[in-house]
């Protein structure tokens, strides 16, 4: 973990329109800068970046936040990471904070470690650029291949001397310990015997993480021979976990950001011939079956997948549960067939790029279609494998986590199959409620049981209460130590100033009242922490917040994207600004909030009575009835407060 003043430096160094510039264009617009954003596709500039306040913001599609924010999301990396990345650009030290014996030496193995496969990087890339043998076998099959020299070096491709232990010798001729060449798997020893290179006599494709740093290796073999595996994958370490790492994710990912799509392949070379026919946005599983976390990793560029398939009907079959497994994580799966004996490798080195392009985008189908035509052309007349069949295409929509998509897919499922739409909805849910009935309660629309006066307080109720927290927070940020009203003494003499965030504090807390919004309610008890300290605070301190949820949504609220300046029309007629208006808005909102947040609270309340009286809990009941009378006495005091104003 870094140091915490560390943390303050780097956020202090880091100006976010240095930082954003680093990666995108902007133009100079009055006191802000305009471009087009990077996390979605624009003709129109909405993306804004505010020097003044150090964040940006984008009006298109929503995101924002600070410099570390910023990095975070355009590299797709986490929080340290990104401010690792700053901390670099500034020429900051990295000061970490106190750690255990354990923790810091379990650091060091992993940083040896990848200092270890990065020298074994450049030997090998080495190899095929100055040895006899690395040219002739290792270079020389990359080209039959079809590689070009900056495809070579874009994936930093090499090879391994088949001598039995040169790489072995020279990283320990380096000063690289033994121990950590075992440990990355690049060196096999066992007791009794010297040491030898795992991967001696292959090309080598590295392995890359999001950062680009080579975490593991693959290597294919030069020689025919039976008893040795053609491919050979680095095994599991402290820095390489297979089921973890996609294979062309760290050369993919910002194409895939651009087009919102990527395509899945299986080996190396398919996603290497992909690219230097111009399809960049791809990634492999390597050869091993799909993970829900290669799926997750490529959710956080996209929620859109199109899977590659040659035509090996085994092979498909076989990987229909990637699928079943991208569908559960709630992504848009697509899938492609390729004309047989094709694969992604020999298909993109036969094509050019148009006609790869235009071949990929028609011949995407969605996964009801595919897998309907998969299943059903094998059933012919089988009544009872046609049943199978469309079992197997419900249960897949049965995993859907989005209920409106389930229902759209049940809807073309029906059309194609022929089956009552009725039908396969209550196959869905039985499904669903016998595979696991506490996620399928969970997932659907949360509501409060019926109570006592015949009303439910509903997803929107709550909904409209989240509109009513969010602008208090909003004028917590802005308005926070703007003057509020004055308070005098016994005599009658001004003391000092109530603040905005003063007055919100004291208001809410008089009446124990907590915010239903997560993000929200954090943020208010932190003012509520100042205040109650008489401490101030500024928007930096949650702009540059650790918790991306707390910092993203602070940029979300103060961020406008029209300033309101004070101006006069010809007639000279002045405009009230809203920090003109607080004296009003903030106790009517205040009130406003008390009055729907305590009428949410009377209704669970109720809920719970009702509950007690059917199950003839006494004590509970009696406990209840004082807490609906205390709650039914702080709502007339609000609604008082509002006069005749109607609470929707």
């Amino acid at each position: 973990m870094i140091d915490q003043s560390t943390v303050d430096r780097i956020f202090e160094a880091s100006q976010i329109i240095d930082v954003v510039q680093d990666y995108i264009p902007l133009k100079r617009r009055g006191v802000n800068y305009l471009g087009n954003c990077p996390f979605h596709n624009e003709k129109t500039p909405s993306f804004t970046v505010s020097p003044a306040k150090n964040i940006f913001k984008c009006f298109g599609c929503g995101k924002g936040g600070n410099p570390v924010n910023f990095v975070m999301e355009y590299e797709k990396i986490s929080y340290y990471e990104a401010l690792k990345v700053l901390a670099k650009r500034y020429h900051i030290e990295i000061v970490e904070a106190q750690q255990s014996e354990e923790a810091l030496q379990q650091k060091s193995d992993r940083e040896s470690m990848l200092i270890v496969s990065d020298f074994a990087r450049k030997l090998f890339i080495d190899n095929i650029l100055t040895h006899n043998e690395g040219r002739t076998i290792g270079l020389s099959y990359f080209k039959e291949r079809g590689f070009r020299e900056d495809t070579i070096k874009k994936f930093e491709l090499g090879y391994c001397l088949e001598e039995r232990d040169n790489f072995t010798q020279k990283a320990q001729k380096q000063g690289y310990k033994l121990e950590y060449l075992v440990k990355t798997g690049l060196t096999i020893h066992s007791e009794g015997h010297s040491p030898f290179d795992r991967f001696s006599g292959r090309v080598m494709f590295p392995i890359h993480d999001l950062t680009g740093k080579v975490i593991a290796f693959g290597g294919r073999v030069m020689k025919t021979d039976k008893k040795t595996a053609k491919y050979l994958n680095s095994p599991e370490s402290d820095i390489y976990h297979k089921s973890n790492v996609l294979y062309g994710i760290f050369q993919a990912k910002k194409a895939i950001v651009q087009f919102d799509k990527c395509y899945l392949v299986e080996g190396y070379t398919d996603v290497i011939s992909m690219h230097q026919a111009g399809i960049e946005n791809v990634v492999a599983s390597s050869g091993t079956s799909l993970t829900a976390e290669q799926i997750r990793l490529m959710k956080r560029f996209t929620n859109n997948i199109t899977i590659l398939y040659d035509g090996d009907p085994a092979g498909i079959k076989a990987s229909l549960r990637g699928i079943d497994l991208i569908l559960e994580e709630g992504m848009n799966v697509r899938v492609i067939l390729l004309p047989t004996p094709e694969d992604p490798d020999s298909f993109a080195r036969s094509h050019s790029t148009s006609e790869l392009t235009e071949y990929l985008q028609n011949n995407e189908t969605d996964f009801i279609h595919f897998k309907t035509s998969l299943l059903l052309d094998e059933v012919q007349n089988d009544p009872i494998k046609r049943a199978q069949a469309i079992s197997e295409i419900v249960k897949s929509i049965s995993i859907v986590p989005d209920a409106i998509t389930r229902s759209l897919f049940l809807r073309e499922c029906s059309k194609i199959l022929e089956v009552e739409e009725n039908v396969l909805y209550a196959e869905v849910l039985k499904l669903r409620q016998s595979s696991n009935e506490k996620k399928f309660n969970r997932e659907s629309p949360s509501f409060i049981p019926q109570p006592v006066d015949n009303k439910v307080a509903t997803p929107i109720e709550i909904n409209d209460l989240e509109v009513v927290e969010r602008e208090i927070v909003r004028l917590m940020l802005i308005y926070g130590q703007h003057p509020l009203f004055e308070l005098t003494n016994e005599d009658n003499i001004v003391t000092r100033e109530l603040t905005v965030e003063e007055y919100l504090v004291q208001e809410i807390q008089r009446d124990e009242l907590e915010f239903t919004n997560p993000a929200y309610r954090q943020i208010f008890e932190a003012f509520q922490h100042f205040v109650n300290n008489a401490q101030l605070v500024d928007n930096k301190y949650f702009i540059n917040h650790p918790e991306v949820l707390i910092s993203k949504t602070t940029v979300d609220l103060i961020s406008q994207k029209y300033e309101l300046s004070k101006m006069y029309t010809k007639k000279e007629v002045f405009l009230e600004t809203e920090d003109m208006k607080l004296k009003t808005t903030v106790p009517e909102l205040t009130l406003t909030y008390k009055t729907k947040r305590i009428k949410l609270m009377i209704k669970q309340v109720q809920v719970k009575l009702l509950e007690a009286q059917k199950n003839n809990e006494t004590e509970e009941l009696l406990n209840l009835q004082q807490q609906l009378m205390l709650l039914f006495s702080l709502y007339g005091e609000a609604a008082k407060g509002l006069g005749n104003r109607v609470i929707v």
